[in-house]
């Protein structure tokens, strides 16, 4: 007996600290403006309001170039507490409709409405109610995508952007999918457009083409994430799960580093930083090491490796895997652990041992690089294109 199809709805805030600066301050409303880092200080934008888009100013963008771009952009530092007092009004707002919500930021989560009772079971009718209430209650806009799963729904809620929403019904995923170019997918880059561009898939329904085996022998692991993407399959449930899922430290340098000499240099320092966060958090098991570089064009990429230490040699080979995927001057170098999941603690080695001293490496082995491009995370809040 199948399952019952699933009613999730994706929101998002638009340009949501943007926003909150022009509700308390409407001053602001007519002015190109964004909230993030001083450009003397290499910083860059988290968010920017629609006036300053149509400069081409956009988020993660360098705070530099978004004034070249915008020599009127009033820059705004962020806010924090005033940015999380809304998000909780935002949360509570969904927690009249469904227990079952995800978080991904302040500003943005997934709801699953499946059998809710409100709006007559309407999941189309649900999310205009919710995105009236934020509009009503809290000051600012959102935007909203329907969808039969969660990568469906986050597509969605960008088709209307801003204030709109988008339903995509079951009857029409296969379609919609199939016209739907390859940057939609959540996790493809810029390098991993490119590299599928090069084999000739362009839209996702060109990869129906395509044999699993063949995807990944290409792109690993993330092969198998393409081939069910582009057909429209994705069985991930919506997490109540709120708990920490990983830990991490990165620095952006004033000066880029020119080579992998110049990043490895760096390693030692963003080690200590790592150790001393984890040790705040109370020692715990993890399960994965990772290393992030953002190069000078702000193209990024994060390379990933199972293990149960924090290891310099390990980290050491990681980076090197990373610089040779781009192989340009750096700006960005962080590091991080993935914190293991309770069914994963009675395999993990402990970081630190009874003298409280981090354990001893690892012999270096071959580094399992994985490719991932979430968004950049510099000094600030993170960057958000909502």
């Amino acid at each position: 007996m199948s399952e019952p199809q699933r009613k999730i709805i994706h929101v998002d805030c638009d340009c949501f600290y943007a926003a909150i600066e022009m509700r308390d301050d409407p001053a602001l409303r007519p002015l190109p403006l964004a909230v993030g880092g001083r450009p003397e200080s290499r910083g860059v934008i988290a968010t920017c309001n629609y006036i300053a888009r149509r400069y081409g100013v956009r988020s993660a963008m360098s705070s530099a170039r978004a004034l070249r771009l915008c020599p009127d952009l009033l820059i705004l530092p962020p806010d924090m507490a005033r940015y999380r007092e809304a998000s909780q009004q935002i949360m509570r707002i969904y927690e009249r409709y469904t227990p079952l919500i995800e978080p991904l930021s302040l500003d943005e989560a997934y709801l699953d409405v499946s059998g809710q009772p409100h709006e007559q079971g309407s999941a189309t009718r649900m999310a205009e109610a919710i995105r009236r209430q934020i509009r009503e209650e809290v000051g600012i806009t959102a935007s909203a995508g329907i969808a039969p799963n969660k990568f469906l729904a986050k597509v969605a809620s960008d088709w209307n952007k801003p204030d709109g929403q988008f339903l995509i019904r079951p009857q029409d995923v296969a379609g919609f999918v199939a016209a739907l170019p390859v940057e939609k997918i959540h996790g493809v880059g810029r390098v991993t457009a490119q590299r599928l561009n090069e084999l000739g898939i362009r839209r996702c329904g060109d990869m129906l083409a395509w044999e699993l085996a063949d995807l990944l022998r290409h792109f690993g692991r993330f092969g198998e994430r393409l081939y069910e993407l582009a057909r429209g399959v994705d069985p991930r449930p919506v997490s109540t799960d709120r708990s920490r899922k990983s830990i991490s430290v990165e620095e952006t340098y004033a000066v880029d580093l020119p080579d992998a000499a110049a990043c490895l240099s760096k390693l030692p320092e963003l080690i200590d930083r790592l150790s001393a966060r984890i040790a705040r958090s109370g020692n715990p098991a993890f399960k994965g090491l990772s290393v992030k570089l953002k190069f000078d064009d702000f193209s990024q990429t994060t390379v990933e490796h199972t293990g149960g230490q924090l290891s310099p040699a390990r980290f050491g080979e990681l980076l090197r895997v990373g610089f040779e995927r781009g192989r340009r001057p750096v700006r960005l170098v962080g590091v991080g652990v993935k914190l293991a999941d309770e069914h994963d603690l009675p395999r993990q080695l402990r970081l630190f041992g009874r003298d409280g001293r981090p354990l001893p490496d690892l012999p270096a082995a071959d580094a399992a690089a994985g490719e991932a491009e979430p968004p950049t995370r510099d000094a600030g809040p993170p960057p958000r294109e909502g």
